[in-house]
């Protein structure tokens, strides 16, 4: 690694392209941590929001209207207001609603900070596209194979969880795995309320060095990688999850 910190810096000296992240320790560790924070902030997000979409599509079928309707509103929500408008709803006006602690220096402090605002809201929307992602995998699901479910004494709960889900997991993970490729994608947008990101980690070198187009190469290069591992990933459990003449599997 010490060649390529030299090699930065003589690039830096002969070409005048300034990649502090290589050559100078304080940038490449703000920048190490905002790299983690991002794969931390997705990662957080990517499990609550299955989790929503997972119990979402589960309440759709409800037999209670009003459960329905409670699922479909959070829905509409959702999908219809822009996710920079919910985090800043969450942030500031639900934020400004909890109560405070007081924290060892005597201060007072919210409960919440702004990675937990930015978990909360990036999960509340990319689960609000999963849950319609998981009810159309449900809705796939052969009436017969349900049928059969209940006729061995399953409940309800035990026949999604235990026969229906898997199968419906198979179907919808293509929709899902695009539905989390864009919400790794969306949280770039907790820059906004100063999580310390990849983005936000780097508008703060590019202000003390003045080297906007190298970091936008960088911050381009390090989400095409994420987003290459997630999809890689993805497609590995889609192909091992495949059942021979079910859902395409082959």
């Amino acid at each position: 690694m010490e060649a390529l910190y030299h090699w930065c810096r003589r690039l830096y000296d002969d070409t005048a392209i300034n990649y502090t992240i290589c050559y100078d320790p304080f940038d490449r560790a703000r920048m190490a941590h905002g790299i983690l924070t991002t794969i931390e902030l997705a990662a957080t997000c990517l499990v609550f929001s299955v989790i929503i979409g997972v119990v979402g599509a589960w309440l759709q079928g409800s037999r209670f209207v009003w459960t329905k309707r409670i699922v479909q509103g959070y829905i509409q929500f959702f999908r219809n207001t822009p996710p920079l408008v919910q985090l800043y709803f969450f942030y500031f006006a639900l934020g400004n609603l909890m109560p405070r602690s007081t924290n060892a220096y005597g201060f007072q402090e919210p409960m919440l900070d702004n990675f937990d605002w930015a978990v909360i809201a990036l999960s509340f929307f990319a689960g609000a596209f999963n849950v319609e992602i998981f009810r159309s995998g449900i809705e796939a699901v052969p009436t017969a194979t349900v049928e059969a479910a209940e006729a061995l004494g399953y409940s309800r709960l035990k026949a999604y969880m235990h026969i229906v889900l898997p199968l419906a997991f198979r179907v919808a993970l293509p929709a899902l795995n695009n539905n989390l490729v864009n919400l790794i994608k969306t949280t770039t947008i907790a820059y906004a309320i100063a999580v310390p990101e990849m983005l936000y980690v780097s508008n703060q070198i590019w202000s003390d060095n003045v080297n906007v187009p190298e970091m936008m190469i960088f911050l381009l290069l390090a989400y095409v990688g994420l987003v290459a591992l997630l999809v890689w990933g993805m497609h590995r459990w889609e192909h091992a999850m495949r059942i021979p003449g079910y859902g395409g599997g082959t």
